[in-house]
């Protein structure tokens, strides 16, 4: 035997499918409501917790003034041989200003500049090993007045050393 089929338009498919998913609606008010239940309102009484006394930090280790003079000494290298190398960085960031980036010129400026760059991570580096004091100390619930000091100290040769590159950088 043979079946035959026959092409049904797209229009009637799509009719058809309407009627057999209009039987999976429902008219009835049956869905939940969004309405807040008794379960789940919140329940009690808002009072401030009472606070207890903070107690006082507990005093610094009393190695740290060595790790902090280390620390220091390091930082304030790093800046000597970053102040060091900046006339140098001036003179070829100079010469190199309006040059091609192919010349010779404007590739020594690029290369003094690498050299800053150098000098100011070793300094960074000294800021990070006092973060991380810092963070340790914070976590220990430690006295931090000295490392405070020398953080801030150490952030303001960073931020020296930042913006003399940002002017050198600005001028190639």
């Amino acid at each position: 035997m043979r079946s035959y089929s026959f092409p049904m338009p797209p229009m009637l498919a799509a009719l058809a499918a309407s009627l057999l998913l209009a039987g999976c609606a429902s008219t009835s008010d049956q869905y939940p409501s969004l309405r807040i239940r008794d379960s789940e309102r919140v329940q009690g009484t808002l009072e401030p917790a009472s606070a207890a006394p903070v107690a006082d930090p507990t005093p610094a280790p009393a190695d740290l003034p060595g790790k902090l003079a280390a620390m220091l000494a390091g930082a304030r290298s790093a800046h000597a041989e970053f102040t060091a190398a900046l006339p140098g960085a001036q003179r070829s960031v100079a010469a190199a200003r309006g040059a091609s980036t192919e010349s010779n010129a404007w590739a020594a400026a690029q290369v003094a500049l690498a050299d800053l760059d150098s000098a100011r991570s070793k300094t960074a580096i000294a800021l990070a090993d006092l973060d991380l004091l810092y963070a340790d100390a914070t976590l220990e619930y430690t006295e931090r007045t000295a490392i405070d000091a020398a953080r801030d100290e150490v952030i303001g040769l960073v931020d020296d050393e930042d913006q003399a590159l940002d002017r050198l950088r600005r001028l190639i």
